[in-house]
């Protein structure tokens, strides 16, 4: 009897089986596959040659390696740290402010014009912002110029010292909906008497913010930043449609470097390393990220 008392879910494990099965077909085995193409030099046609660890020698001496990851590196700023902090303040601004002043319909009306990018597949967007950033007939030059500012116009996804900042920009404008939206139904379970509180013993709206809100809002915080810098060191999309890459490599990311030796120039076995060094980078970067949350979790709870 107290067995079955105290596992009231053994009947139903059998429902996890499914989704155990999809997880090793799906996932497990492909990664296990490309581990071991990693291991071979291959051109995608014929038997694979055995290099061993060949590859993994070959990507640590080179530049376009290790120039890929550092690109990954602008992406984490424009997709993780600034979408973080600059939504942040605009989720806070909309529900202390907005939502206030204009009512709950005007805030969500926002919170939803902030959101419309990630509604966009993002090979699209990527596109049309080609388009836009487009040197000879592109809306942003064209503004400059109606403006006055024809000095500013610029090729930006043609020139190695800007393309990798166009791409961030872009990369901001698409991100920001997403910790906008956590963080605005985050706001909704804290609780409003804090904030009543505070403000009688007299602190203003920054210190409500920086002592209430950002505290109160770290699990949000945690799942945000962990999802946007997995989404970053995985962005292929964006580059594929605006730069492929170039020019030379000022815009080339892991991933891309990995699919350009896949697909394009036949070379299956470092284009498989790539592609394992990034998956384990990924999940050394969660575990670590996960370990440190719960540390700090552990230390917040014992104050």
């Amino acid at each position: 009897m107290v067995n079955k008392l105290s596992s009231p879910f053994k009947g139903y494990t059998v429902f996890l089986v499914p989704g155990i099965l999809m997880f090793l077909i799906f996932i497990v085995l492909p990664f296990l596959a490309n581990v071991g193409i990693s291991f071979t030099r291959w051109s995608g046609v014929g038997a694979p040659a055995w290099v061993a660890l060949a590859n993994y020698e070959r990507a640590l001496g080179d530049a376009t390696f290790w120039a890929s990851f550092k690109n990954n590196l602008y992406l984490i700023v424009a997709m993780t740290i600034l979408p973080t902090l600059i939504g942040l303040f605009l989720a806070a601004f909309l529900f202390d402010y907005i939502a206030v002043k204009f009512g709950n319909r005007v805030a969500s009306f926002f919170r939803a014009g902030f959101y419309f990018p990630q509604i966009i597949p993002v090979v699209i967007a990527a596109i049309v912002w080609r388009w836009i950033l487009q040197p000879d007939w592109g809306a942003l030059n064209w503004l400059l110029d109606a403006v006055g500012l024809s000095a500013l116009t610029h090729n930006w996804l043609g020139d190695a010292s800007t393309a990798m900042f166009a791409v961030m920009g872009v990369m901001v404008w698409f991100q920001i909906g997403y910790p906008l939206v956590i963080f605005m139904a985050g706001l909704q379970r804290i609780d409003p008497e804090l904030y009543e509180a505070a403000s009688l013993d007299g602190a203003t709206w920054f210190g409500r913010f920086y002592h209430i809100t950002i505290p109160l809002l770290r699990p949000e915080i945690y799942v945000v930043v962990l999802t946007t810098m997995i989404h970053a060191l995985k962005t292929f999309g964006p580059i594929y449609a605006m730069t492929r890459g170039g020019p030379g490599n000022a815009t080339m990311v892991a991933s891309y470097f990995s699919y350009k030796n896949f697909f394009e120039i036949s070379n299956v076995g470092y284009g498989a390393t790539m592609a394992t060094v990034l998956t384990g980078l990924i999940i050394v970067i969660t575990i670590i990220y996960i370990n440190i949350q719960r540390r700090m979790e552990q230390q917040g709870s014992m104050i």
